[in-house]
């Protein structure tokens, strides 16, 4: 009898629609969420189909607002049209400005300065040939303007500063990798010379609005080593400065990221090195640019192995964790050449820290392959990644992404000297390009979240400096009613998912969805939750 009264409970506990209960049918026990677990304060679903539509969502720290350019098929017909809508904090929406794109131009990249949302479509028709639109949301106004650069070929980074579009270009001999200012209130374009490599060059750069800088950092090789080139240019495209910065040791450097220009108190270069060879990290780097090198000397590295990373290993089952380093002190112990890792890192943009320092997030991937009995080709190179060890040829096997396994985060201070690190581990998450899939944003109390959607699932850790933490939390994005007694509610399938920073602790996360419901049709949607820790 008591146990029966106890199932009873159970049963009426479960159904209550408590938030641990969403996604889950009638009668299931729901998971009790996790100390810490984010809250979904908001919901909008637009009856959209992947099939027949496109979304491409800007969140906007800004002014707390999303800013989505939704297109649509026209029936009959092979032209789309296109709307910005602008949402608020709570997504509810605000306003829709319609947006005249001429058939011949698909999109290719977003981006956004304060409130001003920028998109670049480029032409499918004239090679070279870009459109761009300039969203202002506070006037609810659309600027646009054509650009014939001629020799560009694909767009593969887009950043605005002081209302200027600064883009890396791939040309058309594929060879070289360069940048190109477009000018949206002129109508002026030119490509930046200084900014001009042969390709498998490394880029990255950031750009500043207050201090109207740009600058880039670029990677150099001569088949045996790598160095890095650094040059800083005025929201103009004119040059203001350049250095290397190179080791003088057997390593290579790889790739970087530098600390923004407004950044008066330090100027850091933090990235990934290599060990007699180009393409494979050994560890990461660390130099304070500031540090005038003594008569005689170079600029000082310093160099932190994979190995002596706390949990960059994090991500292998224990009992393999524990064979490497037994594997590794033994052949510390015979004085044997150092191992050689074999990984491949994407860099974020450094997080600048209350104290001065900065943290570096950078993700483990691998390329991954399907396989056939025959022989094919895998499509054009779409963006820097597929340059690096990429072909487009394959024999037997045709290249399908980029798998992440993991991503370490690593705290330096205001010098670059490395003060602790941590890893979030990823599972079965893989992207077309290669693009930033991990997500992270700070807390009130210093902590840090790193979190990415895999479906219809956000999964995510919270990292208090070097700390062990859990790598398995997750929560399930919950639907526009949720689950209640009368109409039980569950995704069925989701795709092109994706998990943006917004402002404050908020994360806004997007795709499309089937949801089904078992006492009413099921609806298939484009939705935006917004999710706060």
């Amino acid at each position: 009898m008591k146990i029966r009264y106890f199932l009873l409970l159970l049963w009426a506990w479960a159904g209550t629609g408590t938030p641990g209960a969403l996604g889950q049918k009638r009668g299931q026990l729901a998971a009790i969420p996790a100390p810490g677990a984010p809250v979904q304060t908001a919901r909008t679903e637009l009856p959209l189909e992947p099939s027949d539509s496109e979304v491409h969502v800007q969140a906007l720290p800004a002014d707390s607002t999303v800013v989505i350019l939704l297109g649509r098929d026209r029936p009959l017909s092979s032209k789309s049209t296109f709307t910005f809508q602008q949402y608020d904090s709570n997504l509810h929406l605000r306003q829709e400005t319609p947006l005249e794109v001429p058939e011949e131009f698909d999109f290719t990249r977003m981006c956004a300065e304060g409130s001003t949302v920028y998109a670049l479509f480029s032409s499918h028709s004239n090679p070279g040939r870009l459109w761009a639109a300039a969203y202002n949301g506070h006037l609810a106004q659309v600027r646009t303007q054509q650009f014939e650069t001629k020799l560009s070929r694909e767009v593969v980074e887009l950043k605005a500063l002081d209302s200027r579009l600064f883009a890396t270009v791939l040309l058309n001999d594929q060879l070289h990798v360069t940048a190109l200012l477009l000018d949206l209130a002129t109508g002026q374009m030119q490509y930046l010379p200084s900014v001009y490599e042969p390709l498998p060059t490394q880029l990255t750069f950031v750009a500043d609005a207050a201090t109207r800088r740009a600058e880039y950092v670029l990677s150099q090789t001569n088949g045996r080593k790598t160095r890095l080139l650094l040059k800083q240019l005025t929201e103009k495209g004119q040059l203001v400065k350049s250095e290397f910065v190179q080791a003088e040791s057997e390593r290579s450097l790889i790739t970087a990221q530098v600390t923004p220009p407004q950044d008066t108190t330090a100027r850091l270069l933090m990235g990934t090195y290599a060990l007699r060879g180009l393409d494979y990290a050994q560890g990461l780097f660390a130099t304070d640019l500031g540090t005038v090198p003594t008569a005689g000397t170079k600029q000082p590295l310093r160099f932190y192995d994979f190995l002596h990373l706390k949990h960059f290993f994090d991500y292998l089952k224990p009992s393999r964790q524990a064979r490497l380093r037994k594997r590794m002190a033994r052949r510390l112990a015979h004085s044997a050449p150092p191992m050689r890792w074999h990984y491949r890192l994407l860099l974020h943009e450094l997080l600048p820290q209350p104290d001065g320092g900065y943290v570096l997030v950078a993700e483990a991937y691998v390329p991954h392959y399907r396989y056939n009995s025959y022989g094919s080709y895998t499509g054009p190179m779409n963006n820097l990644g597929n340059q690096f060890g990429t072909s487009p040829y394959a024999s037997s096997r045709v290249f399908d992404g980029y798998q992440t396994t993991h991503a370490v985060v690593c705290g330096f201070d205001r010098t670059g000297a490395l003060i602790w690190d941590n890893t979030f581990v990823v599972e079965n998450l893989r992207r077309v390009e290669l693009e930033e899939a991990v997500r992270l944003q700070t807390l009130p109390d210093g902590r840090l979240v790193l979190a990415y959607l895999d479906e219809e699932k956000l999964h995510y850790k919270l990292v208090r400096r070097g700390e062990d933490a859990p790598n398995d939390q997750q929560v399930v994005i919950r639907t526009g009613s949720g689950p209640t007694e009368t109409a039980p509610e569950r995704v069925t399938d989701t795709s092109q998912a994706d998990l943006l920073p917004w402002f404050g602790s908020r994360f806004v996360a997007t795709g499309y969805q089937r949801v089904k419901v078992e006492r009413g049709p099921d609806r298939q949607v484009f939705f935006l939750n917004s999710v706060v820790f």
